[in-house]
């Protein structure tokens, strides 16, 4: 999946266009989602592209050993994806007027949704239980390392007209609005019929049914589908379900400690309201059962 070549040629390439639209997430943040609502804006609606090349080549990767970088003759604006942290990533943006769109989730559930995928990523190491693997999150001891750094050196860049940040809980309490946020930093408005079509292709019912979208595709060398699906649950607040009490505290403290100072963002709420509901699940099933009509996070993570 990766190389020290791999990530050297993101870091120095130079080839990086103006007209470039980067996709930068931590993993399980929801990457997918948001390529699949640009590649909808891109062709004003008209869903046929989504349904005709399969996501991560309309989206290609930019660290992986087959690199969005390395791959010839992709017309203008292309679409990249990311999960490198700021330090590592393409030092030609810089310098440039791409565009990153920044996508960021409540941490305790993109923990909860790691831990899912981590069981049947076949390239990642078995996570443990579900209390090892919190503190291997909370210590950043996981593949992309440190949530908390991660977040904290990519918000840095708010002020910059060329970085949009957004979060997973935008998208699902206003898919819409947030989709004409989109298009305006892209600067490609879309008028009614055209805004309600990416709106209705890029639900997670319609991913999760499109085979171009929802990593069945992918052989078991890559995705064990016997462990349970790439596209699980794809809500906001599955962490109560998962997280005991103990948990829940130990990871606001790090959470406070970590983020003192920082601007607040959409999951962050008074302290009664994040303690996890009822009796938790402290041994979560791995083998978990698609809702009817949601989705997990559709984010490969790093199954590319």
């Amino acid at each position: 999946m990766y190389s020290p070549e791999s990530l050297s040629l993101a870091e120095n390439t130079n080839n990086v266009r103006d007209e470039d639209i980067f996709i930068v997430t931590y993993p399980k943040s929801g990457t997918n989602w948001m390529i699949e609502i640009l590649c909808l804006i891109l062709k004003d609606g008209d869903p046929s592209w989504i349904r005709s090349e399969p996501i991560w080549q309309r989206a290609p990767w930019c660290e992986t050993i087959i690199s969005a970088f390395s791959l010839p003759d992709r017309p203008s604006p292309r679409l990249m994806s990311s999960h490198l942290p700021i330090q590592l990533f393409t030092k030609a943006f810089f310098s440039s007027k791409a565009k990153v769109i920044y996508l960021g989730r409540n941490p305790r559930d993109v923990v909860v949704s790691l831990y899912y995928y981590s069981k049947i990523a076949v390239q990642l190491k078995d996570p443990g239980t579900p209390d090892q693997f919190l503190q291997d999150f909370l210590k950043g001891e996981v593949q992309f390392g440190s949530w908390f750094d991660h977040i904290k050196g990519w918000i840095r860049m708010q002020s910059h007209e060329n970085f949009l940040f957004i979060t997973y809980e935008e998208l699902q309490q206003d898919l819409r609005g947030s989709v004409q946020r989109l298009c305006e930093f892209l600067g490609r408005p879309l008028g009614e019929e055209a805004l309600s079509s990416v709106v209705a292709h890029s639900a997670f019912g319609a991913m999760k049914a499109n085979t171009m979208s929802n990593y069945t595709l992918l052989p078991a060398s890559l995705l064990d589908h016997r462990q349970g699906a790439f596209l699980r649950k794809g809500i906001s607040g599955d962490w109560k379900n998962h997280f005991t009490v103990a948990q829940s505290e130990a990871f606001d403290r790090v959470y406070r400690e970590q983020m003192r100072g920082q601007p607040s963002f959409p999951w962050d709420m008074s302290p009664e309201d994040t303690s996890p509901d009822g009796e938790p699940d402290p041994e979560p099933s791995p083998s978990p059962g698609p809702d009817p009509g949601s989705s997990d996070d559709p984010d490969p993570a790093s199954s590319q």
